[in-house]
């Protein structure tokens, strides 16, 4: 005898075959090198968090150094996301706490070291949105535009131009010589986007963090990631109204 005809794997099997795929994380990757400009990375990571993006984090050696020297934060590989913590809850002017980290905002966050070039985002097969570089030192910008890749944050750079994905480089640096300028120019021709860490005034600006956060929400704007970190232009003067920057989650 047949045994009794059972539907339940069947449609167990039609209730999978229905169920939607669990979505690809796909992070923008967000490259900390050595220049001077920590409270900029800092601010890009609160707008990217707001928005909902995914994060993978890269901070080469010689950026802990000026992170160090700017805010007194030791930025740690088995201690990341304590670091990270601080340094995002801290204000353009140095005073701790400014701003809210949540847990959920640093659930967000994948930490790769800077010397794992075996890591997820060295390769093009890693399904990462782009990167921005910020800050950017003349010497990332030169090993990138070079196609050095001698740590992993010049190899992210190079994998996201040959996999035509957004690259954003925020140079911080006064004033750039000639050997400089030619490796802009190289990036530039080979897709990404030029962004001198450049405040600008018309904004409103009536505190550091408000020139800081200008220039983070020119990088987000060159990923066309959303946020409310500056007044944007309207066309008139003294027009527009400054938009409250969204919380980090």
């Amino acid at each position: 005898m047949e045994p009794p005809h059972n539907d339940t794997s069947k449609n167990a099997s039609a209730d999978n075959d229905s169920a939607e795929p669990d979505p690809v994380r796909r992070p923008w990757v967000v490259g900390v090198s050595g220049a001077s400009g920590t409270p900029y990375a800092a601010s890009v990571l609160r707008g990217l968090l707001a928005a909902g993006e995914a994060v993978d984090l890269v901070v080469s050696r010689a950026s802990r150094l000026t992170l160090m020297d700017e805010t007194r934060i030791a930025f740690r590989d088995a201690h990341w996301r304590t670091d990270l913590r601080e340094w995002l809850a801290r204000g353009a002017d140095g005073k701790p706490d400014t701003f809210p980290v949540t847990e959920e905002a640093l659930a967000g966050v994948r930490y790769w070291p800077a010397g794992d070039l075996a890591a997820g985002p060295s390769s093009g097969s890693y399904p990462a949105k782009g990167m921005v570089i910020v800050p950017a030192s003349t010497a990332c910008v030169a090993g990138v535009a070079l196609g050095l890749s001698k740590d992993l944050l010049q190899r992210v750079a190079s994998v996201t131009l040959k996999e035509r994905r957004p690259l954003v480089v925020a140079v911080r640096e006064t004033p750039l010589n000639g050997p400089t300028l030619k490796h802009l120019v190289a990036l530039d021709e080979a897709g990404a986007v030029v962004l001198p860490a450049s405040p600008a005034f018309y904004a409103g600006a009536t505190h550091i963090q408000d020139l800081v956060d200008f220039v983070a929400g020119r990088v987000l704007d060159a990923a066309q990631v959303p946020h409310g970190l500056y007044r944007r232009w309207e066309g008139e003067l003294g027009g527009g109204s400054k938009r409250e920057a969204p919380k980090a989650r």
